[in-house]
This record gives C-alpha cells, structure tokens and sequence, in this order.
C-alpha cells in the first residue's frame, strides 16, 4: 500500500517555467493550491504581474491534491440550522455560492480544455440510520420550500440499492448539481491555464515574512528565495503543513487543521465497478464520523472519512488506512479481501462555524477555511478574490463576516483526540 496520493501519483507533474523571484509584482499570491492558482489565472487575464509562492516542491500537493475527488454543492452544514442562524436570504445565498462554484469549475475545464475527467453525475447523502432519513427528509423539504435547490430528491432504500450494492443504508438524498474530477489532473491544467496566461509560479518559495508598507495594501514579503514587493497580497495558505505566514498569527488562531484520510483500492475492473456504483456519483454518509467514496476512471474505488482525529503524518495515515480498511468491508463486504494500493491523509482546514472565510485584514487578502468542502468552493473563490482585489468588493459571497478566534486554541490541535471522542460518542448514542 503506497502511502501517497493517487491524485499526485497518476498525474504528471507541473513543471514551473524558470524564473528569478521577481522585485517586484502587482499581486503576490501566498499559497499554490486550487485557491491561489485559480486567483492567479484570473488575475493575469485581468493583466496584473503575478507571482504564486509556494513553499512545498509541487503545487496542489496539500489539500487541493490530497481529497477525495468530489466537486460537490450544497453546504457543509445543515441549510435549516444555517438559515435559522442567519436568515433564509443570506442561507440561500451562501448554499446558491456552492452552485456557482460547480460552475465555475465546469467553465474552466471547459475553456482552459484541462483534461481532468469532469463529469457532473451528482452527488448522493446516505443515511445508515433512520433517524439520518428522517433528517435528510426535512432537509430536502425545506431546500425544496424555500426555493434554494429544487433539484434533489429524496431516494429510499431500494432506489438507493439499485445503484449502491449495499445492504448498510435506509435511503439518501440526491443533489444533481455536484461533480467530481482528478483532482492531479486538474490542478496541472490550472497551473498552466495561469503560466500561459502570464503568472510566474515559484515552488520551494516558502513565505517566512510579510512586511506592510504603510497603510495601504502594498507588502515586503521575505521569501527562500529573496525578497519581493508586492502592491496586493492573498493568503491563500489553507491549513498549510509549511513554516511560515500560513501556519502562525491571526490564522493559527481561527483554523483548526484536522486530518481526513482515504485509501483506493486496486483497479476493480469495469464490470464490478459498475455494480457497485452503477450510477458513478459521489457519495457521503450523514454520521459525524462519515465516510465518502467514488470511483476513478480506472475503476477503483476511492474510500475516505475522518478515521482518526489527528494531523496526517505516515504513522497517521497507515493507522487511518487499516480503520478505513475495515469502513470499507462493512460497508462493502464484498471487497472484504481487495488490495489497497494507496492510503493518505490530508489537512481539512476547518472552521469553527464550518463555513469558508474571506476577505481583507490589516491590509492582507485571504480566502480559506472551506471546511472539507473546499474542491470547488477554493476554485471558485480564487476568482471571486481576484474580482475583490481589481476593486468589485461584492464579488466575495462571504463578505462581512466576523472571524472570531476559537477560544483555547493557539497552536497545535491538542484538543482533537478529545472531539473524536465526543463525535464518536455522538454516532453511537444517536
């Protein structure tokens, strides 16, 4: 079992055009992943001088390459807690932001001819249990009255094993606006959809320092690779597992890295992947320790969740992959005895309200905090970012929003085994 990400793997990898570190840009975007490359690209169609850097060797090699390939809309959380929380309009605003953000993803696929294997098939919820049926019952009903995706529907449990060959789940909701890609594949595209485009991308260039140059937005910014000054700045650093800006400061405070973890089975063949998942969608289950699977397009099954409540590191990830190995016999006992070719982790950079964060502070752009579901809400936020910074303040769908810090956390995680217990507690009692 190779302990990397199938993603990266079977993808080529991008190679950066060479370039000095300039002087001097208009814009310095903190963070290669889906976020920054997408804000690159956008940007220097607008025709800003754009430097990306990136602290690790590849770019999209933390979260953007290292999930589970799902291009999924709808909210992180539940629509009705949100709209009783905020009011049905801004709800219905932040859950149609998701919509856009397939969308977006779709478009660029299309226009940049990134080969990636995007298909829109929708994504499927699955209850294990029927008190999960019945809240994914009122969830729809309420999306449905209020006008704010008339597109799902709720499937029962025979609907659903006509195209899920399990016996594990009581029915599910459907969202057909949801999709899925390789996610490697993908982010090569993008990377050079922004190169030919203009921007100059810089792995190996961790950021250590940023200085603010009066008052406005200009910043000094002290890199591994010299020093640069850049009239905008956005962070788009996630919860980076680099030194540097990303990992200290105000964000350390308000994002709390969290592992998720998957494995992918050997290639099942393309009759048996058909009858496991006949209508080829993403799939995720309601338990607050959840699984969610698909399949490749080599016909593997791809099979992750919330194994453990840890940062990823190799001693993590193997652990996580014999829980998952197990997740993955109950929920398919029928590939009790297949062989796991790949197991990795990846950083969730979540958020106390499990909602994306974007904005300006103290002079600094930054877009993060997509919570798990952040594939295409990244994507689509790179241009919405870019959009902000070329003066169209409305762009942001997540504008005004309060980022308080959590309270008791100023570094490392060191309340997650304490959570994962609470959860899994929560999962067993329901």
């Amino acid at each position: 079992m190779k302990l990397d990400s199938y993603w990266t793997d079977s993808a080529p990898a991008f190679a950066p055009a060479v370039h000095a570190l300039p002087a001097q840009v208009d814009v310095a975007v903190v963070g290669g992943g889906f976020t920054g490359l997408s804000a690159a690209l956008a940007l220097a169609k607008r025709g800003a001088r754009v430097a990306v850097l990136e602290a690790g060797a590849r770019v999209a090699a933390e979260a953007s390459g290292r999930n589970g390939g799902h291009v999924n809309n709808g909210l992180a959380v539940d629509y009705a807690d949100v709209a009783a929380r905020v009011g049905i309009d801004k709800a219905r605003a932040w859950y149609r932001a998701y919509d856009d953000a397939v969308d977006t993803v779709a478009r660029l696929v299309r226009d940049e001819a990134i080969d990636c294997d995007f298909m829109r098939h929708g994504k499927l919820k699955l209850a294990t249990r029927a008190h999960q049926m019945a809240a994914l019952e009122r969830s729809a009903e309420r999306l449905l009255a209020d006008g704010v995706d008339t597109d799902v529907e709720i499937l029962d449990a025979a609907q659903v094993r006509s195209e899920v060959q399990s016996e594990r789940f009581h029915g599910g909701l459907l969202y057909r606006r949801s999709g899925q890609m390789h996610m490697g594949r993908f982010a090569q595209g993008l990377a050079a959809a922004a190169q030919r485009h203009g921007a100059q991308i810089h792995t190996g260039t961790m950021v250590s320092r940023i200085e603010r140059l009066g008052q406005g937005h200009a910043h000094r910014l002290h890199t591994a690779g010299g020093i640069l000054t850049a009239q905008q700045v956005l962070l788009a650093t996630g919860a980076t597992r680099h030194g540097g800006y990303g990992s200290f400061g105000w964000l350390r405070r308000r994002i709390v890295p969290i592992g998720s973890f998957i494995v992918v089975t050997e290639p099942l063949g393309a009759e048996r992947a058909q009858a496991l998942l006949a209508a080829r969608r993403t799939y995720t289950t309601v338990a607050n320790i959840h699984h969610y699977f698909r399949l490749t397009p080599d016909h593997r099954l791809v099979f992750g969740g919330r194994a453990r409540f840890s940062v990823s590191s190799p001693q993590a990830d193997a652990a996580s992959g014999e829980i998952l190995r197990t997740g993955l016999a109950e929920t398919f006992p029928q590939l009790g005895a297949v062989r796991l070719d790949y197991c990795w982790g990846g950083l969730v950079d979540m958020t106390q309200d499990r909602l994306p964060h974007a904005g300006e502070r103290d002079g600094l752009y930054y877009a993060m905090g997509y919570s798990g579901h952040g594939t295409q809400m990244s994507i689509h936020m790179g241009e919405r970012m870019a959009a902000v910074m070329d003066g169209d303040a409305g762009a942001n769908p997540w504008q005004g929003r309060d980022w308080p810090a959590i309270p008791g956390h100023f570094g490392p995680p060191w309340f997650l085994p304490a959570v994962g217990l609470y959860y899994s507690l929560k999962d067993k009692l329901a």
